[in-house]
């Protein structure tokens, strides 16, 4: 008798589960429907950048208030600021591409006629205008097209092979949360460029949507994932929480504003204030996820060595 009651209890939390999980992707559905852009129409694309203003708040550049950065002058200063914007759009590429293949991978095997699924598709079509968007801001830059380094493109190719649908989920929200943070940061400054204001306002408003899917999928993920899964989620978060810290800002943006890179990079590792911003930039996640039970054992020591966990 109490192993058909536990079986029938199971049954009936999954059930629950499920059903929830509709209702969480029918709000997000009707979110989308009101609040969703399109930035070839909704931005001014033609319009100068305007002389003096910044392409990202001076205080989230990675040299800000070294000794380097006091050296530097203002115009070269606000270069860094263009390059570093054209750095985190290029690897907010990279990210997403990824993040579109994880979260195909993960509604491979439910029913397409679900909400689930169906806002997992307009999650897609959102981020495949992000990265249209982003593409064509570093057009607009004229700035090279920075990209991670060759070690850390193929560890991701095998992360995105090998991870499970919690690590997936894990990833997702590692990258779109520290964005979110500092481009929250950005588009209510009138330091900054319009078009750059513009592009971080709606980035913001759309990925408010996939952090909820992504969050809720997630904390049911956890609770019922297999003691191997869920250990395996673990160590591959702390990997990756590494990976996508080291990544943000390529070494070779300090080279396009006629600054020794290894030197430059020298003063970001030991800068304060910078370790500060990569904090309070994943606080928000670290908290959620140590919530959830991500932020245990071994994994724990490598979102350390990340910078992104005090």
């Amino acid at each position: 008798m109490s192993s058909s009651v536990s079986v029938a209890g199971a049954a009936n939390d999954r059930i629950g589960a499920l059903k929830e999980r509709e209702q969480v992707a029918e709000r997000l559905l009707e979110a989308s429907a009101r609040h969703s852009f399109d930035p070839d129409t909704e931005l001014d694309w033609d319009a100068p950048f305007e002389d003096g203003k910044w392409f990202w708040p001076p205080e989230l550049c990675s040299l800000y208030d070294t000794p380097l950065w006091n050296h530097m002058s203002q115009e070269q200063r606000i270069e860094l600021s263009k390059h570093e914007s054209a750095s985190l759009a290029s690897v907010g590429i990279w990210f997403e591409v990824i993040l579109m293949q994880l979260l195909m991978r993960h509604i491979y095997d439910i029913d397409p006629t679900s909400r689930h699924v169906r806002y997992a598709l307009t999650e897609t079509a959102d981020e495949c205008r992000h990265s249209m968007m982003f593409a064509r801001l570093v057009g607009k830059y004229g700035t090279p097209v920075y990209r991670p380094s060759r070690l850390h493109h193929n560890l991701a190719r095998v992360m995105k092979t090998i991870s499970t649908t919690p690590g997936s989920f894990t990833a997702t929200l590692l990258v779109e949360e520290i964005l979110d943070w500092m481009q929250r940061q950005t588009f209510p400054d009138e330091r900054i460029q319009p078009l750059v204001r513009g592009v971080t306002r709606i980035h913001v408003v759309e990925e408010a949507r996939h952090v909820r899917y992504a969050r809720e999928e997630l904390r049911r993920q956890m609770a019922t994932a297999p003691r191997w899964e869920a250990g395996l989620t673990r160590l591959m978060s702390g990997e990756t929480a590494r990976v996508v810290a080291m990544s943000l800002i390529s070494p070779q943006v300090y080279a396009s504003v006629g600054l020794d890179p290894a030197y430059a990079l020298q003063q970001v590792r030991n800068s304060p204030h910078r370790q500060q911003v990569m904090r309070r930039s994943s606080q928000r996640l670290t908290d959620f996820l140590d919530e959830i039970g991500v932020l245990r054992g071994p994994a724990k020591a490598l979102w350390r060595s990340s910078g992104l966990l005090g």
